[in-house]
């Protein structure tokens, strides 16, 4: 197994998001690649602007849910595309992070899967001395 990466699970009905990392915040930035991944595949995005994302949460797995939810909210609202995702500033109760590419062109991007919202059915965050691993169910 990698390093840091993400894949998903079965789910009836919504898909589910597993992702890992050396470190939370890596596995929080890997959710949300994998989330965006399902929505428009990042090969096909450039990295040509950024867009910041910030997010609350008195727990863990709120923080992780409301991160995926305000991503969400910037490829949705905004029509951004993303390649890459880096979380910049960690913390029990904030998350800051960058997006990375492009608005959505539709000759150039072709749509994937519509990702409504993370949800709380299931969620996790686990921290281990040298590995941390998230999942989450985003509704589709």
């Amino acid at each position: 197994m990698t390093e840091a990466g993400y894949d998903y699970f079965d789910v009836a009905a919504d898909v589910g998001v597993r992702a890992w990392g050396p470190t939370v915040v890596e596995a929080f930035a890997q959710a949300a690649q994998g989330v965006f991944a399902l929505t428009i595949a990042p090969d096909e995005v450039e990295e040509r602007e950024t867009r910041e994302v910030r997010a609350q949460g008195d727990s863990p797995e709120s923080l992780l849910v409301n991160w995926i939810n305000e991503c969400l909210y910037v490829h949705e609202i905004e029509g951004f595309a993303v390649r890459r995702v880096e979380v910049t500033r960690p913390g029990p109760a904030l998350v800051h992070g960058l997006l990375r590419g492009e608005p959505i062109d539709t000759r150039r991007h072709r749509p994937g899967t519509v990702v409504k919202a993370a949800t709380y059915h299931q969620v996790s965050v686990t921290e281990e001395r040298d590995r941390s691993e998230v999942r989450l169910i985003v509704d589709v």
